[in-house]
């Protein structure tokens, strides 16, 4: 039977961290500080658990960090994942979320290797702006290269994620659309979630999705698309004249979380149901002493049982995750 949650959620979309290795230090994510502890599995390990998963239903697999572009064996991992079928026999929907920064020259190499889409983050349009946020001097150029280099290689949709916050960005929205429209990428807009290792999140620093929309509508105006899927977490628009997709993300002010359809495995092989789940369920230890497919099967079952049926940023008594994004997987 393929996965669902007690909630009669069908579970189809896997988010694996093969690495929590960043070269950026994106302040919304990782602290400036050195001395991070890391925690990588041997990437044979990771293809295990995945195919696991897609014996179960999983239909797409994120690839993800980290910086999975980091990880020597990426892009034989990728062929080797490409190679997994569903059990109805279908191929597998394989993507890849990065921050680009080594992206120009694997591009075409990750395609060929099965790949099927990526997502780049950029935080900004603005050199200036963009190494303020990733506390990284010159990047802007090299994923600026890796997106054209994507789109070159075919991996279509580009997408690119822009995490909004209040004092840093803001001021980038409808310059990030002009570069929608003039590059031929789908941009995502993302509402800065609770999730960072700085823990500076405040209700405050959100740009929610009303305000995106406004600021977009006074621009040029926007008309809604449909959503590809019911799972989808994107509300999506276009503008007046056809040009250009934008998509908002948007967890904190509009949840989306009653057509969740995934399940995250960190990078040291733990479950975690929800971006915002306070424990992990070990998975790595059950393969690590002796447990079969059949064993590892069964307790994903027994995880997904514990899905959430919600997060509950910003009501009374919230608790902010113990671990961040970075060692979550993006």
């Amino acid at each position: 039977m393929p996965l669902h949650d007690k909630f009669g959620r069908a579970i189809t979309d896997l988010r694996i961290s093969i690495t929590d290795r960043c070269n950026y230090r994106c302040v919304y994510c990782r602290t400036g500080n050195e001395g991070a502890q890391y925690a990588d599995l041997k990437l044979d390990e990771y293809l295990r658990m995945v195919r696991v998963m897609v014996s179960l239903g999983i239909e797409k697999v994120r690839i993800t960090g980290g910086e999975p572009l980091l990880r020597s064996g990426i892009i034989d991992f990728v062929r080797r994942v490409s190679l997994l079928r569903t059990p109805s026999d279908q191929a597998l929907d394989i993507a890849i979320t990065t921050n680009g920064h080594l992206l120009e020259d694997m591009a075409q190499p990750l395609k060929d290797a099965g790949l099927s889409r990526i997502t780049v983050s950029m935080d900004a349009v603005d050199a200036a702006k963009f190494a303020r946020i990733t506390r990284v001097p010159n990047g802007f150029e090299r994923v600026l290269a890796g997106v054209r280099a994507a789109k070159r290689a075919g991996l279509d949709p580009v997408k690119v994620n822009c995490v909004l916050l209040r004092g840093f960005n803001e001021d980038q929205i409808v310059e990030f659309a002009k570069f929608s429209r003039d590059e031929g990428v789908v941009l995502r807009f993302i509402e800065f979630m609770p999730l960072e290792e700085d823990r500076v999140w405040s209700p405050e620093v959100v740009v929610t999705l009303a305000e995106i929309v406004t600021t977009l509508s006074a621009w040029k105006p926007l008309r809604p698309l449909p959503a590809n899927t019911a799972s989808e977490t994107a509300r999506r628009y276009t503008f007046d004249d056809g040009i250009g997709e934008i998509g908002i993300i948007a967890p904190v002010s509009q949840p989306f979380c009653g057509h969740c359809s995934r399940i995250r495995v960190t990078s040291d092989g733990k479950i975690r149901t929800c971006l915002f789940s306070l424990f992990d369920h070990d998975l790595y230890t059950v393969m690590r002493d002796g447990g079969d497919d059949d064993a590892m099967a069964a307790y994903i079952r027994s995880v997904v049982e514990k899905k959430e049926a919600r997060h509950h940023i910003g009501e009374p008594g919230f608790l902010q995750p113990s671990r961040s994004m970075v060692h979550i997987g993006g």
